[in-house]
């Protein structure tokens, strides 16, 4: 039972209308069908209904949903049916089947293979390349059996013209191994003739419209269907179908089935041999027979790889035996077209059993030992023509219908017989359910001496002309009297019946006119032996294989084959043999209208398909006073949240115990019985009551078990985090402390060391000690620097600020400083003991290159005193004589270049720049620059002056009230640093190497 729908799409399960009868039935189906529910079930049984357009509930999603469930677990689905065959074929290794029944048009076909689809999905989790192998050739072989099996009626578009069982083979792991396809009572006859708005087979349709221009050359055809006699009234037809590609996916799915390249061309010759034999005609000249067109012979012997006089030998003759005696009989216009006809039909049915012989060759279980392997079990899938009533009924049609009814006895048989067993097993009293017996209808048919297969197959051997009237005369003598057989001779007012042409059965699904014409045809299905020897003696090997029986001579006498309808019933009676001794799952397949509308649902047209399905006599049989069944653990899984004494588990003795203490106390034991392994409930009011209290308190475990986790949730991540802050916190600490501990251990004999821990690495701060880090090395530098200078002299002290104001300015933008050596003070020995004014404190003196600005524009050189108070500018070639005093408060600024030149411009307030170069420097290539700036920018910081220092290149000046600029450039094999006049002032040129 399906318990996971919601009421509002109908009763997922039939069982459990609150009363059985035709018109609930028929609303519900009605309802599901409106709601895109298109699987209901009855039981263990699934109602389908054709939707007639695509449904995305075949995914993968969708299998898994289903793998491994029981029924009720989720809403109805094929699927659901599948798994649980496979299910009792894997756990209790018994061999099992779906048998898949309905009208043409109810999606039979398309329920078979989403069956194959799923069993296919659900196996080989190892995917084990022999097993994808087998896999892939049982869903391949589908396609091909389509091809050559189904065509377009006026109720289906792609019905199965023919009937398929299919077994499925697995080993003792539950993976497929093999399958074997039987296949039943091929409609022949549609190849040679079609009712309006129908068609032949489409593997014709599939050649003529798919096939290359050059395999079409070769077969001597064209793309025109309504070029070829037999299929002519197909052709003329718009349809839907794609057959080009039809035709390509085919011949792809026999590839990969395994048919070689010269089995695929044969198979092609026959179709179009077939195409040319109905275009073939017959003329008279005289008394003898004559073809019309004879260059269709040529033809046909090219395809069928024989000699063109055999071919029309045997479309002309019949050699007949007549004790020693040979002789030939030439045929009649008639006979001969007659001939060619049951050619065309025996030649089209032999390739559709060669096709399905040739996929059982590939597909079935080969060398497989089960005393090595383990026991093979296997699943079968029916899927066979449904019940069929047309404006003209003939043999095909009675075969068909015979063949439900068989399988509707079969049925009933199992249901009931089921509902019995489980009603002994549990102990509880059976009630006796009336239904319709087929079985009167399946005596009727199939009976010894009496059955009308018996009448037909008389009729067939009698001497001499036989007509289908002989036959009808037969029926009506030997079954004037019974209840479900009448004709217009036995009913004269009956006028729906013609004379000497019509009989009318009354089947479990309704009554049903026959015409007898061709009866006698069909059942004889009499080919000529000569075709037979043509084809045998092709040197086509497969066909050749084909007809085996043309080895035989004309001469030898043989057994009067079997007819059409015996060979019919005895197939019937072992498929239902077969079944019989499988545990059988159903599949009932229901088409809602006739126009295929996805949205039309045809009251009457389903009520007719309910009726003669049996739909309600399994529902009532399903009941037989109980709509519920379920065992006691899976019951008290579902239902023991209503009561306090089985929520969340019981304490009672047994399953049963709980479940007897929870429905008494939900008041429904006297609606229920208690078997030995299941409770039974006998009226759906009881179980949709407790699906009401159920679903009601489900909302409040819901609630509870939400309100459990979220706190659970809550608890849970506040313990992740303050055990992560706990940790975080401790691994800060000991970070920090062992960064502490680390420089501790660095840093502690800094004190003794040459260079007072200078070269020491630091080691890498945490993130959180960036900022110490930066302040440890600042207070680290600041001792470092105190250290060195508190061991200074006074002298020594001064030099170190006035370096420091050096590299404070300069550092960056020149790259000599003169910081590595000791800075003298005074390079002119002559005034180091005195100068201009002994009261002032010299504090730098240096020789230098002075640019004098006079009418010639010349440099000369010139030496220059910086004492405390005043720059002197004085004449080294008179004894230093002052040439020029500058008082240093009129000093403004000094400016310097970036290279290695010592160039000096000393900027004043009166706008009188003093313009210098350093030179005479021991070593040559030794720079003054640095301790220039840095001795002037010291004594300014002492006497809290500012001074300006300028970098560049060139540098801007000022002289006698002119502005002016200097630019330094190098020039190679020059001796010594020179001025010179340019445009915009003055050019330094200094030595470049």
């Amino acid at each position: 039972m399906a318990e996971h729908e919601s009421l509002e799409f109908g009763k997922a399960d039939f069982v459990l209308l609150d009363n059985v009868s035709m018109p609930e039935f028929m609303a519900n189906l009605k309802l599901r069908f409106e709601k895109g529910r298109i699987y209901t079930y009855i039981g263990e049984v699934v109602v389908s209904v054709n939707p007639y357009r695509a449904m995305n509930i075949y995914s993968r999603d969708t299998v898994e949903l289903y793998k491994g469930r029981e029924l009720y677990e989720r809403p109805p689905h094929l699927f659901a049916i599948a798994d649980a065959a496979y299910k009792a074929m894997k756990r209790r290794n018994k061999d099992t089947c779906i048998v898949i029944s309905g009208e043409s048009g109810a999606g039979k076909t398309e329920a078979s293979k989403y069956i194959m689809q799923y069993i296919a999905a659900i196996t080989n989790p190892n995917q084990r390349a022999e097993v994808e192998r087998v896999k892939n050739m049982l869903l391949k072989s589908n396609c091909v059996l389509e091809a050559f099996g189904n065509a377009k009626t006026n109720r289906n578009d792609n019905s199965s013209r023919f009937g398929k069982y299919m077994d499925i083979n697995f080993d003792f792991k539950g993976d497929p191994i093999g399958g074997h396809i039987s296949n039943y009572l091929l409609e022949k006859s549609r190849v040679i003739f079609q009712q309006n708005g129908e068609r032949s087979f489409h593997s014709f349709y599939q050649l003529l419209k798919g096939a290359p221009d050059s395999l079409l050359r070769s077969l001597h055809i064209q793309k025109d269907p309504t070029a070829y006699s037999y299929i002519r009234v197909g052709g003329q037809m718009k349809s839907s179908i794609n057959d080009g590609a039809e035709f390509r996916a085919v011949a792809d799915a026999m590839k990969v089935i395994g048919f070689t390249g010269d089995e695929i061309q044969t198979v092609y010759k026959i179709l179009a041999t077939i195409l040319h034999l109905g275009n073939l005609t017959f003329g008279v000249d005289g008394d003898t027979t004559l073809i019309e067109n004879k260059k269709l012979v040529s033809v046909m012997r090219e395809l069928l790889s024989t000699k063109e006089e055999n071919v029309e030998k045997a479309l002309l003759y019949r050699t007949v035996a007549t004790g020693r005696d040979v002789i030939e009989k030439q045929h009649t216009e008639q006979e001969a077209s007659y001939g060619r006809d049951a050619l065309a039909k025996a030649m089209y049915e032999r390739l559709f059993c060669w096709i399905v012989g040739r996929i059982n060759d590939i597909i079935e279980v080969k060398n497989y030992d089960a005393r090595v392997h383990g026991k093979n079990t296997v699943i079968g899938v029916l899927d066979i023509y449904g019940f069929e009533i047309f404006q003209n009924n003939s043999f095909e049609q009675f075969c068909i219908n015979y063949c439900n009814e068989k399988l509707q006895q079969l049925f009933i048989q199992l249901v009931l017989k089921q509902e019995q067993e489980e009603y002994q097993r549990e102990g509880i009293p059976w009630k006796h359910i009336d239904y319709f017996n087929n079985q009167i209808i399946v005596d009727l048919v199939e009976q010894q001496h009496k059955g009308i297969f018996s009448v037909l197959d008389e009729a067939c051997m009698n001497v001499g002309k036989v007509t289908d009237e002989v036959f009808l005369q037969g029926l009506n003598g030997k079954l004037a009297k019974h209840a479900h057989f009448s004709s217009r001779k036995l009913s004269p007012t009956d006028k729906s019946l013609e004379f000497d042409r019509d009989f009318r059965l009354r089947h479990y699904a309704g009554d049903v006119v026959y015409s007898v014409v061709g009866f006698i045809d069909k059942n004889k299905d009499t080919l000529f032996q000569d075709f037979k020897r043509l084809l045998y003696n092709s040197s086509n090997p497969v066909l050749k294989v084909m007809w085996p029986e043309g080895k035989l001579s004309i001469t030898e006498v043989t057994k009067r084959p079997l007819t059409a309808a015996t060979l019919f019933k005895n197939s019937m009676i072992s498929l239902v043999e077969n079944l019989a001794s499988k545990e059988p799952y159903y599949v009932r397949c229901v088409k809602p209208n006739d126009v295929k509308s996805p949205l039309l649902f045809e009251e009457e047209r389903c009520r007719h398909q309910v009726e003669y399905l049996g739909l309600l006599e399994n529902v009532r049989v399903r009941r037989a006073g109980f709509a519920y069944r379920q065992t006691y653990p899976r019951f008290l899984q579902r239902y023991k949240m209503i009561s306090e004494f089985t929520w969340p588990n019981h304490d009672l003795g047994s399953d049963k115990d709980a479940v007897k203490r929870l429905l008494q106390g939900c008041g429904f034991d006297h609606d229920v019985a208690y078997g030995k392994t299941k409770v039974f409930v006998r009226t759906p009011r009881t179980l949709f009551s407790l699906e009401e209290q159920r679903a009601e308190m489900v909302q409040r475990i819901v609630l509870f078990l939400q309100k459990v986790w979220r706190g659970t949730l809550a608890r849970m991540r506040y313990r992740r985090m303050r055990a992560a802050l706990v940790i975080l916190r401790a691994y800060r600490c000991y970070k920090v402390k062992s960064y502490i501990r680390e420089v501790n251990r660095r840093f502690r004999n800094v004190r003794s060391m040459k260079d007072y821990g200078r070269q020491v690495k630091w080691p890498t701060p945490p993130k959180v000690l960036r900022k110490f880090e930066e302040a440890l090395r600042s207070i680290y530098s600041r001792w470092w620097a105190w250290t060195l200078i508190k061991g200074l002299t006074p002298e020594e002290t001064l030099q170190v600020r006035a370096k420091v104001a050096s590299l404070e300015a300069l550092k960056g933008q020149r790259a000599d400083m003169g910081l590595q050596r000791t800075w003298e003070g005074n390079y002119l020995v002559g005034v180091r003991d005195g100068g201009p004014r002994h009261a002032e404190r010299q504090i730098h003196a240096v020789e230098l290159c002075v640019c004098q600005i006079n009418r010639f524009h010349r440099a000369e050189d010139r030496a220059v005193l910086i004492t405390d108070r005043h720059l002197y500018k004085m004449d080294p070639l008179k004894q230093y004589k002052p040439m020029k005093t500058l008082p240093l408060y009129n000093v403004t600024g000094v400016s310097v270049s970036p290279g290695k030149d010592q160039l000096v411009v000393f900027h004043t307030k009166d706008n009188r720049d003093l313009v210098v170069c350093l030179q005479g420097m021991v070593p040559a290539n030794e720079s003054r620059i640095g301790e220039l700036v840095g001795t002037l920018l010291s004594h300014f910081k002492s006497e809290k002056r500012k001074l300006q220092v300028h970098i560049s290149n060139p540098i801007q000046c000022s002289m006698n009230g002119r502005k002016c600029s200097v630019v330094v450039e190098t020039k190679i094999n020059q001796s010594r640093p020179d001025f010179a006049k340019s445009r915009s002032g003055y050019v330094l040129t200094v030595p470049g190497n």
